[in-house]
């Protein structure tokens, strides 16, 4: 009985204390927010001149007019459908060579020289180049948001995995684990908070190359 009080006791105190953390985190929020429309009202109190730097005011009332606008919904809605596209796409190609190259050495010898030779490019560089495989269309948007976002996808990846102890490695092959099993049950799930932290990466980065 009394162990029982003892975790629910502390599962209470552990919830308080996240509860705390969030709302702290809100405030910080808030106050940053507060800060930056401070200076951008008094930076355009000083401009004073709406086409250079307009009042937050007048910012807040145009946007609320985009966002109810069915057409500018619509056209939202598109964008983000193209960049959601490209951003599987460059998960479902950066994943796999991601863990290829980190899970195999010679594999991470033969393509890393290419890899980092292209993604050295600049984007807009590809633009005249997708034009001419894909078209006129979203075929080169998809392309480009794709491209920007597979090297985050690779490169952390592959960092997830090399990160790995070997000790996971050859405890699992002591026990008589094949390469299925090591994959899904070590490699995977230890490289998971670098993918996820990939994920953040390239679809902020197919946010950015959307043209």
């Amino acid at each position: 009985m009394e162990n029982n009080r003892a975790i629910v006791y502390n599962g209470s105190f552990k919830y308080a204390e996240l509860k705390k953390q969030n709302m702290l985190d809100t405030l910080y929020k808030l106050i940053m927010a507060g800060l930056l429309f401070g200076i951008w009202q008094i930076a355009a109190m000083k401009i004073d001149s709406q086409l250079l730097l307009p009042y937050p005011a007048v910012t807040m009332k145009a946007l609320l007019e985009c966002v109810t606008d069915a057409e500018t919904v619509k056209n939202i809605l598109i964008t983000l459908g193209r960049v959601m596209k490209g951003f599987v796409f460059a998960m479902l190609f950066g994943l796999p060579l991601g863990f290829l190259m980190g899970f195999s050495k010679p594999a991470d010898k033969l393509l890393g020289g290419f890899i980092d030779s292209i993604r050295q490019v600049p984007i807009m560089a590809w633009v005249p180049l997708t034009i001419v495989w894909f078209g006129i269309g979203d075929g080169p948007t998809i392309f480009l948001i794709a491209f920007s976002g597979i090297f985050p996808v690779i490169l952390n990846t592959i960092q997830g995995v090399k990160s790995i102890s070997k000790d996971y490695y050859n405890a699992a092959r002591s026990m008589g684990a094949g390469r299925i099993s090591v994959f899904l049950n070590i490699i995977l799930p230890a490289s998971l908070p670098d993918i996820l932290t990939a994920a953040r990466i390239a679809i902020g980065a197919g946010w950015m190359s959307v043209i």
